[in-house]
């Protein structure tokens, strides 16, 4: 059984108008949401085998915030992450080597929530996810499908669904 953890970034800041969207950093509110995230995955000693994030710079920050966490997992930083729709993000995780038994992506919406409603089949869990993937939210998902590229649709479990607030 492979785990996949799927991070939104935390809440960016609007403040600057002129700023390009791949530009934005974190807010104050973002940045406590995501230390929530972080000793969260701390408890659970979360150690993905590999972590792949968007390059912007908020996912870059959450991931900065959350790093400490994860068990010294390598990270690839990767501007093919940014923006991404729900299609490029399943076809870079079919592209996971086979030993790579855990990940965690760190990215935006809306391509991380409809990965997540493609992977999740229907279900009281999956009713969880359809709402809104929200800012630092994080799910667990189990893969029943080995390898990696065999993942497809309704080929996940959703283990878990946190937001901040609940960590509060």
């Amino acid at each position: 059984m492979r785990t996949l953890y799927l991070l939104r970034h935390a809440k960016s800041s609007w403040s600057d108008p002129a700023l390009p969207d791949h530009e934005r950093p974190l807010e104050p509110r973002g940045v406590r949401d995501a230390k929530r995230i972080a000793e969260h995955l701390g408890r659970l000693q979360v150690a993905p085998a590999l972590v792949l994030c968007s390059s912007a710079t908020r996912t870059r920050e959450t991931l900065a915030l959350v790093r400490p966490r994860l068990g010294g997992a390598p990270v690839q930083v990767e501007d093919e992450l940014y923006a991404a729709s729900s299609d490029a993000l399943l076809e870079r995780l079919r592209r996971l080597p086979d030993d790579v038994g855990s990940a965690l992506l760190i990215g935006h919406n809306p391509g991380l929530h409809d990965l997540a409603l493609l992977l999740v089949p229907a279900g009281a869990r999956r009713r969880r996810l359809e709402a809104k993937f929200r800012t630092s939210a994080l799910a667990t998902l189990a893969i029943r499908q080995p390898p990696w590229r065999g993942l497809g649709r309704g080929d996940a479990e959703l283990v878990a669904y946190v937001v901040p607030k609940q960590l509060r």
